[in-house]
């Protein structure tokens, strides 16, 4: 008795090669049978935006050092630029997210969304021109000092859709940028995004992602989310470095430096993703927070799984 591949059954098939890559894709994760079809919409290429020969790689006039803000941390300590440039997926799910050393002496902290190429055929998706997270209320209790409390501040409070729209849609993170604010006379490092909300959808489950340390609380209100949100916040069990096969996986970034960067010491860079093999394989990202975490600035994600409602649930 000899055995083929199951694929090679395909071969006379008009469209084989998308058929094989869909058993390859099924027989690789093995998502449930009811969440086979959303989970073969999301397996597009993915790609972090900006894209590569987008990146800074030296001081043009748009990352010059007098004209980005800076953050200091101790009293002798290098200077973290902050490049405020917005992100923008363009409309497209946005299934990564991470902070990234940009520049020659990789000393511009920038955010880096990590979303699909396309948009999946079963979503509709436009962007909400009404929603201002600068209008968003900001509480004192989320100021966290990096290093020394004397000097720069970052902005702690979880980044959610809290708009009150009424239609049958949800929101999806697209845009991300970095806002640096005097606030008294410390300067406060704040995360913003922006949101599209994708037309008959409601989000089925949610989650938070990242570090998993405890982090540093400055006031009453961090104190507070920390009690509410300890069990939403908590991240699961460290995975191993997984291998990318998948071809639909773009390149994700410039090389990295031969030396390690100064800034490491102030900002960890590991990347919040969420592909196929975290079932059922079609999550995207709604919401972050920016968290300090034994001195260094680190970023959660918030992950949802969306519910596409037929018409029949609309009636």
């Amino acid at each position: 008795m000899s055995f083929v591949p199951i694929t090679s059954l395909l071969n006379s098939v008009p469209g084989n090669g998308f058929l094989s890559h869909a058993v390859n894709l099924y027989l690789r994760y093995k998502p449930a049978i009811e969440e086979l079809h959303q989970f073969l919409e999301f397996q597009l290429p993915r790609q972090w935006a900006p894209m590569y020969d987008d990146l800074p790689l030296g001081f043009g006039h748009k990352y010059k050092k007098s004209m980005s803000p800076s953050l200091q941390f101790t009293l002798m300590g290098p200077k973290l630029y902050v490049n405020t440039v917005k992100v923008d997926s363009g409309n497209r799910p946005v299934t990564g997210i991470r902070l990234y050393l940009e520049g020659k002496k990789s000393d511009h902290l920038a955010i880096h969304l990590q979303h699909l190429s396309e948009v999946p055929g079963a979503l509709e998706i436009s962007e909400d021109h009404g929603y201002d997270p600068v209008d968003e209320p900001e509480e004192r209790g989320y100021y966290e000092p990096v290093k020394w409390s004397m000097f720069s501040h970052v902005y702690t409070a979880p980044v959610q859709y809290s708009s009150s729209r009424m239609d049958e849609s949800t929101a999806i993170v697209t845009k991300a940028w970095f806002e640096v604010k005097l606030v008294g006379m410390k300067k406060v490092l704040f995360l913003r995004l922006g949101f599209s909300t994708v037309a008959s959808a409601t989000i089925r489950r949610s989650e938070w992602d990242g570090p998993s340390t405890t982090s540093r609380k400055s006031g009453f209100f961090s104190a507070l989310m920390s009690t509410r949100l300890s069990k939403e916040l908590q991240s699961p069990d460290q995975k191993p470095n997984k291998v990318d096969i998948n071809s639909a996986i773009y390149n994700v970034g410039p090389p990295v430096p031969t030396r390690v960067p100064k800034m490491l010491s102030f900002v960890d860079t590991k990347e919040m993703v969420r592909g196929p093999e975290d079932l059922p394989g079609y999550w995207v990202v709604t919401g972050a927070k920016l968290c300090v975490e034994g001195g260094r600035i680190s970023i959660k994600a918030k992950y949802s799984l969306l519910t596409i409602l037929s018409e029949g649930c609309l009636l």
